[in-house]
Parts: C-alpha cells; structure tokens; sequence
C-alpha cells in the first residue's frame, strides 16, 4: 500500500512542498541576479502596497463575486447530473451520456474560449440569433453585465459532467437493499432518492463543498485571461490575472509571491472555519 501511495506522494511532496520555501520572496525586494539568499528583506511592505493599491477591492470582489456564482450555481449541478443519471436504468443510454459530458472537460480553455468568442461575437451565430429572435443587437462580448454569467456558464458546461464521478462513485456505495426494504414498504422513486440517496450522498458532498470553500480565491487563469478585454475589464480582472500582469509581466516577482501569499492564507482561514463550523452542527467534516 505504501509503494502504491509512493508516487502520489512524491508528486506532492516535488510540486507543493518543495517550492514554499519561494514564500520569502514575498518579504524581500527580490533581485534575480543576487537570489533569495542576497536580496533585501523588505518585511510587509509588498503587502501594504497590495492593500493600498485602488485596484484591490476591484480585483478583490470581482474574484469572491465569480466564486460565489460558482459555489451556487456550478457546484450542485454535478450533484443533480449524478442524481438524475443514477435514476437511469438503461446503462447503454447512461454510459452514452456519460461519455458526452464528460468530453468537455477534455478540451482546454484556449478552445472553449475561441469557440465562444466566435459564437459571440459581433457577426457571431448567438450574436446573430438574438437579434433574429427581436431582440436589439448588443455585443455579448462586451457587457460588463453579461460577463460574469457568461463566465459561469462556461465553467458548468466545461466541467459539470467531470464532476460528476466523485458523486457516482458515492452512490454506486449505497447499498442495493436499501432500495429493496424502501420498495417493500411502498416508497417511489422520489421518496427512495429523498430518504434513501441524497442523505447517503451528504457526506461527500459537505467534504467537497469544504474542499471548494478553500479555493475560493483561486479561478481559471486561462478562463478570465483569454475571456477578458479591455471593455470588461472592470469585471473580469481577478488576483489570479491580476498576479500575472501586475507582477510577471512587470518583473514585480516579489510583489505577485505576496499576491500569491495573501490568496492562500485566506484560503486557509477559510477552510479551517468552514470546517470548524461543520464539525460544530454535523457530523460531517474533513478533520
């Protein structure tokens, strides 16, 4: 079992524990010629200028607007897909539909975007009919007041089907004589799923859900970077593209480690009290 479990950790071990030791950079005036062990110890001042910066709250509520869509919108769609393909008794049709969801989360984000930009855009096929339908033609593309749905949309067709693994895997858990003693004593189909699979699908979806809470502050960098322009701006920087303009892009290395630093704390923070919460009033917890 431990020279089974021996890759994973390693990988673990290489990519997220091995490279924390960059986290000094957020605290130091970083020099590449002279390397962490020779640049300046600057102490909170990349993190002052961070909070300080006007473009903080922007980026800020931008970033907890997206996520939170997803929390409401994306996250129980993979949980109502596995529901309703649980229920299907032919297993060709179920493994077919299976197929077909799941393919989408095998196309990167550069495709997705194109395709939806050329959908989208001003001579775009949605673009077109819309206004075939009667409705004034706007540029999709370019509402500040469509963009955050757009985004959302694109998250839940892109990887609903993918997530939906995890929740079938939990069900095909349940116990087959469950159903039978539900159908005995005259339970429906509808009661079964509300007595019988949604309470045993619970635990896996409180652990998941608390899994999710803590990448609050992490988005699709690819999603957000190739979806925005300059019109959406205002919408559409989050701290991930944020990171990446502000402190890449500029050679501000320092500064975006601080970046990087501040989303994971609060990461953390909420992980630790959404856990604690849920330890407190269910039985369902990570730790």
């Amino acid at each position: 079992m431990y020279l089974l479990a021996l890759p994973g950790m390693a990988f673990i071990l290489l990519f997220d524990y091995v490279p924390m030791y960059g986290i000094v950079l957020a605290f130091q005036d970083y020099n590449p010629f002279g390397g962490i062990l020779h640049s300046d110890w600057v102490g909170f001042a990349h993190f002052a200028r961070l909070f300080k910066h006007p473009d903080f709250w922007l980026v800020l509520r931008n970033t907890l607007v997206i996520s939170l869509l997803n929390l409401v919108l994306f996250f129980p769609t993979p949980i109502v897909l596995a529901l309703l393909l649980n229920e299907v008794r032919s297993h060709w049709f179920q493994r077919t539909v299976q197929t077909i969801v799941y393919l989408p989360h095998f196309v990167s984000w550069v495709v997705i975007c194109s395709l939806t930009i050329t959908l989208m855009n001003s001579e775009g096929l949605v673009t077109q009919l819309v206004h075939f339908l009667g409705f004034p033609k706007v540029q999709l593309l370019l509402d500040t007041k469509l963009f955050w749905g757009m985004i959302t949309l694109q998250s839940i067709w892109k990887e609903a089907g993918w997530g939906t693994i995890i929740f079938l895997a939990a069900l095909a858990g349940i116990n087959p004589e469950l159903y039978e003693a539900a159908r005995v004593d005259g339970a429906n189909r509808w009661q079964q799923m509300r007595s019988i699979t949604i309470p045993a699908l619970m635990s896996t979806v409180v652990v998941l859900l608390l899994l999710r809470i803590g990448y609050i502050m992490s988005l699709s960098f690819d999603q957000l970077y190739i979806m925005g322009n300059p019109m959406v701006n205002s919408v559409a920087e989050v701290f991930d593209t944020y990171v990446f303009k502000a402190g890449v892009l500029q050679g501000n290395f320092s500064f975006a480690a601080a970046v990087g630093l501040f989303k994971s704390v609060v990461g953390l923070v909420l992980i630790l009290g959404s856990n604690y919460l849920a330890k407190k009033t269910s039985d369902n917890y990570l730790f």
